[in-house]
């Protein structure tokens, strides 16, 4: 697993937060793809950085391995996030849709029955996040790379147009509903999803996918509150964020983008406190007090 992707990100944040302990997020991208990072790589920190945990991997150092050792005539692509059986010697899954949602009750025979309990996907919900995730998948989460990798203007201006249409409608969502989270007062997969993408917004996508009609912080305060809310206070979302990963991951692989793989210093700090607002926006809020 990368915790550079927002796809892997989104089943490590479910997997933080049922406590499973199934996979290392210790992929990095090179040449010949996702390669297990080392902790001799300086520029991937990280406690879980480390060579292909599974016994018989010894020789292991990319991803790609792993799939010849599965089907020595694989011709697919090497995807991240990938759910390897170890008993079995064979890969699950490479679609994070579906590992997330394995993650919910698969492995609950492993777990303590606290968190056996953790329901991202309840019942009387489950219409309302499908309904979601058909327009925040292709709009937003898809819609950021659809931004970045279009190849003519015409491309991107209909994708970022889209995206920003899009932020709208979720900026509108939050403003209007009580909270704090998508849907109320308790985490679900629609919190997840639209997490991994927002949060790399502001750090990478504005300048890397030229999304920069407006910023995150600066753009969308209802957005920015419940962001916040969510990194600096769920545990399984702000400690698997790694911002050095994330900026690393997309400026220095994406080659046809940033071809010197020049990795932009800002924006500092990658994400505000609480209680921290862009001088703009502080300005706006002492002259709305003033009032």
């Amino acid at each position: 697993m990368s915790v550079g992707t927002p796809h892997t990100h989104c089943a490590e944040v479910e997997g933080a937060g049922g406590h499973h302990h199934v996979y290392e997020r210790a992929l990095a991208y090179g040449g010949k793809g996702w390669r297990f990072a080392t902790p001799e790589d300086k520029d991937v920190p990280g406690e879980n950085v480390t060579k292909d945990p599974v016994q018989g991997h010894e020789g292991v150092t990319h991803l790609r391995d792993i799939y010849f050792k599965v089907d020595p005539e694989y011709k697919g692509r090497f995807t991240v996030p990938t759910l390897f059986d170890k008993k079995r010697g064979r890969i699950v899954s490479n679609e994070s849709s579906e590992i997330i949602r394995m993650f919910y009750t698969e492995f609950d025979d492993l777990l303590p029955d606290k968190y056996k309990n953790v329901d991202l996907f309840p019942q009387n919900l489950q219409k309302e996040i499908e309904a979601s995730n058909e327009w925040i998948y292709p709009e937003i989460n898809n819609g950021v790379y659809r931004s970045g990798f279009a190849t003519t203007s015409e491309a991107y201006t209909k994708a970022v147009l889209q995206l920003f249409s899009a932020l709208d409608r979720v900026e509108k969502h939050f403003a209007e509903t009580e909270g704090p989270y998508y849907f109320g007062k308790d985490i679900t997969e629609a919190d997840v999803r639209l997490y991994t993408t927002i949060v790399r917004f502001d750090p990478v996508y504005v300048q890397h996918f030229k999304t920069n009609i407006r910023d995150i912080r600066s753009g969308y305060p209802y957005i920015h509150r419940w962001l916040r809310r969510l990194y600096w206070n769920v545990p399984a979302f702000g400690e698997t964020t790694q911002f050095t990963h994330i900026k690393n991951h997309y400026t220095r692989s994406h080659t046809q983008i940033n071809p010197l793989s020049i990795t932009p210093v800002g924006p500092e700090p990658p994400i505000l406190r609480e209680d921290e607002e862009v001088p703009a926006v502080k300005y706006a809020l002492t002259l709305a007090n003033k009032k």
